[in-house]
């Protein structure tokens, strides 16, 4: 199995062994622990939401805390899988601080722009499922090579764009708001969208090997990575689409 979400590498499950079905991983547990990582996420956005809107300076250096935080638990989360009942709920409030304050800036500038971004963040993933369960959409060795391609890709250009904003450069157009930013910003979403994909595909084989159980929050938390991504490229794509509101 190959996925592009880094923290539902094809190794995973194999390296987390097997137990009696009894004590295994399931979709239905999974499904849970991923609401409860999402409670939390909403939980610690809230915070940083007020506080934003209260003018407090305590919003940024907590934003601050939950982006630099939320990247070294989630890279300890998928070096230590077995961590993933502790470390998984811990990254969803850290980077539950870090959108608050985003989303909460998103909002000051484009009133209502939150409620789309999370209407369609839900909305995208419930289709994507569905079209998933139907068959509609498979996830086949091509497939997972394509999207896996595609994402390492644009990681690449994020990281470009990152090192050279340091210099107070930018790559040129993706940034912006006219005809080529907003096609990358919508070939993002596309892409962040068809990862859901392999992120279902990969949860359920994963319930099929019998998987051990704390796998389950390890799946959720790979599967929470990935709604994230989604979630802030929708935000980035409206925002690029009101721009010259």
């Amino acid at each position: 199995m190959r996925t592009a979400n880094p923290a539902l590498k094809a190794s995973t499950f194999a390296q987390a062994g097997v137990v009696p079905e009894s004590e295994s991983m399931t979709i239905q547990g999974t499904v849970n622990k991923t609401f409860l990582i999402l409670l939390v996420v909403v939980g610690a956005a809230y915070t940083t939401w007020g506080l934003t809107f209260q003018g407090r300076d305590a919003a940024l250096p907590l934003m601050g805390v939950g982006l630099i935080g939320g990247l070294i638990v989630g890279i300890v989360t998928v070096v230590r899988p077995a961590w993933a009942p502790v470390t998984a709920p811990i990254y969803g409030a850290l980077q539950g601080f870090f959108l608050g304050g985003v989303s909460a800036a998103a909002n000051m500038m484009y009133p209502g722009i939150v409620p789309q971004a999370v209407g369609l963040t839900f909305g995208t993933a419930f289709c994507l499922l569905l079209a998933y369960r139907s068959g509609l959409i498979q996830a086949t060795e091509n497939f997972r090579l394509g999207v896996a391609a595609a994402t390492g890709g644009i990681f690449a250009v994020y990281m470009v764009s990152f090192i050279m904003g340091m210099f107070g450069l930018s790559v040129p157009f993706i940034h912006s708001s006219g005809v080529i930013g907003i096609g990358f910003s919508l070939f993002v979403v596309v892409l962040a969208a068809l990862n859901l994909v392999l992120d279902f595909d990969f949860i359920e084989k994963g319930a099929e090997t019998h998987a051990p159980k704390h796998m389950e929050w390890y799946a959720a938390f790979g599967l929470m990575v990935t709604l994230i991504w989604l979630y802030l490229e929708i935000l980035r794509l409206l925002m690029k689409l009101r721009s010259d509101d």
